[in-house]
């Protein structure tokens, strides 16, 4: 349908093809980044014409797979065509070998089988959904929803779990009948129904042997590596930074390694309490790259709003991807590649909520007296707006030392809104959970990998992919690169958190290149003043989504309990910034997506 091509013009506006037969078609919009002449259009086929590929991403070793097979006769220099002799020599094991980004598609003429694959982290998204016997597929909700049999149902059990994190586990989404292929997985389609291969299993690797006395050396070597292969494109490539330590460390490597000038882009809030730009510039001053400062307030995180609730048909409730879009406007006015830092603290240890888990029994063994007299205090401390507050932390901590690992880092993460529910009924943890559970593994290290098989493909990667392509810009995560991913789970836990410190083995291999006073700094991560913003610019908003009568007709929600928790933040009593955000979200997705329910 070209209505689906439509629905993706965004991600790729430089070509548009269909290969079309009697029982298939399959699409691509393409976005040009490697070899940018009309013979690199997608889809492709093999010589036979058998099958047929369509991919979203970039495979950074397609001149090593081309090297593999001298005799097949590429038609193009893409990357992505380096892909069809693999699968004609190994079939689906061959994923196995690509090092990169992607969503793919290919069918089978033959045996009339549809393989849909995903990469290792997540990176790309895909989609799907089963209609009548017919398999429609798409790299964004949106397309799926031109479809005027698929009827729009809401999943209520997806709801509840957005408000318990604000975002949905795959394969989930907000609509019953749509589905996620997950990250790391191969789906097959045929007749006779549907199989799905987890060929990526990081569990498998985390609970391997350790590396003894890992050198900070050999994980910088690692990270430069991952970096030049993600500089590889036809066209200009930037970096986006935020003044911390992950994108910091990207930036000045490829800044030493990029051909041409590089361009870095940060956030600039009008909130001095949020902003970190003076950090990125001095960052970028030392790299020698290309810096632009990119000015966010309410007015233009209002704008970005409206943008986002238009263009993204998933429920998100990370208000970073606001300050992202804004960004990623700019930068694509320069180039149309971005690198970021996405990955590290899943990988080498750097969220509070890891120090949490290692602080967990040093405190279930004080005397009852002494905890109970703590969680008195705690709960005392006056509500804060700033963007990471300590008193924020301590509350989530104390509230939660005696539950299960899974269930006290899933309340620590979460987005707590699952109380504006009319009827919350229990909520099972999702599938991540139970591969994490290894006796094996410290909380600590099980907090990582659920970070990563849930929150990383689930929440950044959406963001991070959506805000950008949305303005058809791709973004590339080194951090996320196949060898490195590998590397970082070997790590034992004493490399990644020392102490009180985080990412301790990735800040000794950034001193070569970043100043000691950044490396040192405390982890702030790309915060909005939502706190305020839900008072002052957003209010009128506010009040128009989470209406009671509203809320009321809609029949899911607890109104009362909305009611009170916006009127307790706004008199300050407490910060309830992350449920009523997270469904003022829901809100506005439901308003654009499902407007039968948001106002039946």
């Amino acid at each position: 349908m070209p209505e689906m091509g439509a629905a993706l013009r965004h991600r790729g506006p430089d070509s548009s093809h269909v290969l079309a037969g009697p029982r298939a078609a399959i699409g691509c919009e393409r976005l040009r980044i490697v070899d940018l002449a009309e013979r690199a259009d997608q889809p492709f086929h093999d010589p036979s014409r058998r099958y047929w590929l369509a991919c979203n991403g970039e495979i950074y070793n397609a001149s090593e797979l081309r090297a593999r097979y001298p005799r097949y006769p590429f038609v193009s220099g893409s990357d992505v065509e380096s892909i069809l002799p693999l699968f004609l020599h190994r079939g689906e094991s061959g994923v196995d070998a690509l090092d990169g980004m992607f969503a793919f598609a290919i069918w089978d003429q033959e045996q009339r089988s549809l393989v849909l694959g995903r990469d290792r982290a997540g990176e790309k998204p895909l989609f799907y959904t089963l209609l009548d016997n017919e398999l429609w597929f798409a790299s964004e909700v949106q397309a799926l929803l031109v479809n005027p049999r698929l009827e729009r149902q809401l999943d209520e059990d997806a709801v509840a779990q957005y408000l318990a994190y604000g975002y949905i586990h795959e394969p989930g989404t907000a609509f019953r009948d749509i589905h996620k292929v997950p990250a790391g997985s191969l789906m097959r389609f045929t007749a006779a129904g549907k199989t799905l291969d987890r060929y990526w299993r990081p569990e498998q690797i985390a609970t391997a042997e350790k590396r003894q006395d890992p050198r900070a050396e050999e994980l910088a070597t690692r990270i430069q590596s991952a970096v030049k292969k993600q500089l590889i494109a036809d066209v200009p490539v930037g970096v986006l930074v935020s003044g911390g330590l992950d994108s910091s460390l990207i930036a000045t490597l490829a800044a030493q390694h990029s051909s041409n000038p590089l361009h870095t882009y940060v956030a600039r809030f009008a909130d001095s309490d949020f902003d970190e730009s003076r950090w990125a510039a001095r960052c970028a001053r030392r790299a020698g790259t290309r810096h632009h400062e990119v000015r966010i307030d309410e007015a233009s995180l209002a704008e970005a709003l409206v943008a986002i609730s238009a263009g993204l048909a998933e429920p998100l409730a990370d208000p970073a991807v606001l300050p992202t879009y804004l960004v990623a406007q700019e930068a694509r006015k320069e180039v149309k590649v971005v690198l970021g830092g996405e990955g590290a603290d899943e990988l080498f240890g750097g969220y509070p909520s890891y120090l949490g888990h290692q602080l967990t029994r040093p405190f279930q063994r004080l005397p009852r007296f002494l905890r109970r007299s703590l969680r008195a205090g705690v709960s005392r401390l006056p509500a804060s707006r700033g963007r990471v507050p300590i008193e924020f932390l301590l509350k989530r901590f104390v509230a939660h030392t005696e539950a299960t690992w899974a269930e006290r880092h899933s309340a620590w993460i979460g987005v707590d809104a699952r109380s504006f529910l009319r009827d919350p009924a229990p909520m099972a943890l999702p599938p991540a959970a139970a591969r994490c559970s290894v006796a094996s593994l410290a909380d600590a290290e099980r907090a990582m990998l659920f970070d990563y098989g849930t929150y990383l493909p689930d929440d950044l990667l959406v963001k991070t992919d959506r805000a950008t392509m949305l303005h058809s810009l791709e973004a590339r995560s080194p951090f996320l690169d196949r060898d490195l991913t590998q590397f970082a789970f070997t790590l034992p836990l004493g490399a990644k958190i020392r102490g009180l410190t985080t990412k301790h083995l990735l800040k000794k291999a950034a001193h070569p290149w970043l100043p000691q006073e950044l490396i040192k700094r405390r982890k702030r991560g790309l915060s909005v003043p939502t706190a305020t913003w839900l008072d002052r610019g957003l209010r009128n908003e506010v009040n128009r989504v989470l209406d009671p009568a509203r809320l009321e007709r809609q029949d899911l929600f607890d109104v009362d309990a909305v009611r009170q928790a916006l009127a307790a933040h706004r008199e300050g009593k407490v910060n309830c910034w992350r449920p009523l955000w997270s469904m003022v979200c829901f809100q506005l997705w439901l308003e654009r997506w499902i407007p039968a329910r948001a106002e039946p």
